[in-house]
């Protein structure tokens, strides 16, 4: 039997935690992308390389790189994470917290790197930079710059928004180290059909018209929105006592989300 890994900084996030909202009785579907997302890190974490997967918000990046690192090496994966317009030195000191290297961050960025080198020699490493959107060309040349060292044993995913991508091919130096580059698409309606009444237990059994006009007035094949819908449409059900969804109650979520469906 597989023991979980211990608890550490940097670490992968529960699994509850994947969905938006934390959504209650939601389970990761194994779509093509997600099986595509797998079999990609699989190759870049083979090959020791760099990988981009880019796309809109709420399309399934970081859950689809959350669940195949748990499946391939969560043990190996360190994840980090930006929310405003990080620099280098915002990489290092997340990368210190990450890896849980011991004593206080050195002072000075050329006795920092080495200790974050020393440490990424030491064993193979993964590493997740997520909502990489927000990094710059000079903060790439960082994830380089440790990636190139001959010495460190280490595979870098990136996911993020379209951005991150546009600043990547912008600068061929760069784009020529990403190994692999992933685009995360909207679920098609095939896909959503197939996906959705397997996603949470409140559409299965619903009739697929309604899951496909929910899709084309509301979703449209985002799983994000979807987690938000199902959030809304199960608090209404349960608080006017019901169990099945119609088009009276997807209306009244439809005003919440403020899509004037």
């Amino acid at each position: 039997m597989t023991t979980a890994p211990a608890v550490r900084p940097g670490m992968l996030p529960p699994e509850r935690a994947d969905h938006y909202l934390n959504l209650t009785g939601a389970r990761v579907v194994a779509t093509e992308a997600l099986r595509t997302t797998q079999d990609n890190i699989a190759a870049t974490l083979d090959a020791r390389a760099m990988m981009v997967l880019s796309g809109a918000a709420g399309n399934g990046k970081s859950l689809s790189v959350n669940a195949a690192l748990r499946h391939l090496a969560p043990r190996h994966t360190y994840r980090v994470a930006f929310r405003s317009r990080p620099t280098p030195r915002d990489i290092r000191h997340e990368l210190f917290r990450a890896l849980a290297l011991p004593g206080e961050p050195p002072g000075r960025p050329i006795e920092f790197d080495t200790v974050l080198k020393d440490a990424l020699a030491r064993s193979f490493h993964v590493l997740v930079c997520d909502e990489a959107q927000w990094l710059s060309r000079e903060c790439f040349e960082y994830w380089r710059y440790l990636w190139d060292d001959p010495a460190t044993d280490i595979a870098v995913v990136f996911a993020g928004g379209d951005g991150c991508a546009k600043v990547l091919r912008r600068e061929p130096m760069l784009a020529s180290r990403v190994y692999i580059w992933q685009q995360a698409l909207p679920l098609t309606l095939p896909e959503v059909l197939a996906a959705i009444p397997a996603f949470h237990p409140l559409w299965d059994g619903v009739d697929a018209d309604l899951i496909a006009l929910v899709d084309k007035q509301a979703a449209h094949g985002n799983f994000r929105a979807w987690a938000r819908i199902t959030k809304h449409a199960a608090d209404g059900l349960a608080a006017q006592g019901r169990t099945h969804l119609d088009e009276h109650l997807l209306r009244q979520v439809y005003d919440r989300l403020g899509t004037g469906a």
